[in-house]
């Protein structure tokens, strides 16, 4: 897929996010819901911060979106995330309905939109999110792998 200008902007809005997971020494995973070509919902990871195993950067720009648009179905919806969502989070997209997810980065760890398993492109749940990846795929890998350089010293 060629992306266009408006994905640049926001997986780079994406990016953003994950830098201030970073300044928090959380893992540096940012994500953003677009409406209508403007940002309704961001998050980044909080986990460590919430003392929450479910405060991934996904699910809580999933949840400001659904608030912004007063409905849990977020069928107009883009999500761009720098990192490939993991089964949770991969769960909430489905379940929110949300038409188009771009990731940056794939999660060979965890990862269920292409690495471990796909079920973002599993036709037997009742709905099937369009997936793209590989849009600032170096800097989200930047970022992840200075932290972690960081955590291992």
């Amino acid at each position: 897929m060629i992306f266009s200008e408006d994905d640049y902007r926001f997986m780079y809005a994406a990016l953003q996010e994950a830098s201030l997971a970073l300044e928090e020494e959380e893992v540096p995973v940012g994500c953003v819901v677009v409406h209508d070509n403007r940002i309704i919902g961001r998050g980044y990871n909080q986990n460590i911060k919430l003392n929450d195993p479910t405060a991934h950067a996904e699910m809580i720009a999933i949840t400001a979106a659904s608030n912004h648009l007063h409905s849990s179905r977020l069928n107009e919806c883009t999500l761009y995330c720098t990192l490939e969502p993991c089964l949770m989070c991969t769960g909430a997209i489905i379940h929110s309905r949300i038409k188009k997810l771009i990731f940056a980065a794939f999660d060979p760890k965890a990862g269920c939109c292409g690495s471990v398993c796909n079920h973002a492109g599993d036709g037997r749940f009742n709905h099937k999110v369009e997936v793209y990846s590989g849009l600032m795929e170096t800097e989200s890998l930047f970022l992840l792998k200075n932290f972690f350089e960081k955590l291992r010293n």
